[in-house]
């Protein structure tokens, strides 16, 4: 199936976000990289709540080292954005995250995109395996097999 045509079904979670006037752009429409801020913001609010993630200071944090985006609908002001989440690989230190943001209730995405983040040691900015908590966190909506 392609990302284009999942519906809301194929995202274990979901984050509501609000478009601002600011988003969009000459032409009307949510500018290309606000879409990558909705990533973010659906991953690291999904790391906060579950409570594997202290942005100031956790020891161990992810760095992102590869994202993409493909765009099948346009998002503007003042729509609002349900954003999927789930965890596609889950690897020792690495975790590749996709999203679908779906135009308010509309069943097939108007975006679907990607990011992995490698989770590091804070200070030293090393690879480090992924805690045993922030593991379990992301199993619970990982939706293919995890390495060990």
């Amino acid at each position: 199936m392609s990302r284009k045509t999942e519906d809301r079904s194929a995202y274990p979670h979901f984050l509501t976000i609000p478009t601002r006037w600011m988003d969009n752009d000459v032409y009307g429409h949510v500018n290309n990289v606000v879409y990558y801020s909705y990533f973010d913001t659906v991953v690291n609010r999904y790391l906060i709540d579950t409570g594997v993630l202290e942005i100031a200071t956790s020891p161990v944090i992810g760095l992102v080292i590869e994202t993409s985006c493909s765009y099948f609908a346009p998002i503007t002001f003042p729509d609002r954005v349900e954003a999927g989440l789930r965890v596609a690989k889950l690897g020792n230190s690495s975790v590749r995250y996709e999203v679908g943001l779906f135009r308010g209730d509309e069943p097939a995405p108007a975006a679907a995109g990607h990011f992995i983040h490698v989770y590091v040691d804070r200070e030293t900015r090393r690879p480090v395996p992924l805690p045993p908590a922030m593991r379990e966190a992301l199993a619970r909506i990982a939706v293919t097999e995890t390495a060990t």
